[in-house]
């Protein structure tokens, strides 16, 4: 199940998060973070990379303040990470890993010579 949300921004832009499943593999999510001008610009944006059924429903995730400064500092304004493990007793686990730009998933995995 995708959870999302958005956050609108004082200049009028929003930034739009979402879980999704992983594109490349069977297991786990990613976390999806689009900077555009509005939720439907959001949403067109991650359907252009070819992740075709990303709809948001709700506001249950929003971004947080970090995730807001991540994605603001970001030159294009798309970025992923794995998303949080929720459901465990005690609340989600942190995540420590970086955020990657969108380039880094589309591209694969790198071949090693």
């Amino acid at each position: 199940m995708a959870a999302g949300g958005f956050c609108k921004l004082p200049n009028g832009t929003v930034v739009v998060a979402l879980n999704l499943p992983s594109p490349v593999g069977p297991e786990g999510s990613l976390r999806f973070l689009v900077h555009a001008p509005n939720r439907a610009r959001a949403l067109t944006r991650l359907r252009n990379l070819g992740l075709r059924a990303v709809y948001l429903r709700g506001n249950a995730a929003p971004p947080t303040p970090d995730e807001i400064t991540a994605v603001l500092h970001h030159p294009d304004g798309l970025i992923w990470r794995t998303a949080p493990v929720t459901g465990v007793p005690g609340g989600p686990e942190r995540v420590q890993e970086l955020w990657h730009p969108v380039r880094a998933l589309l591209r694969g995995p790198t071949a090693q010579t």
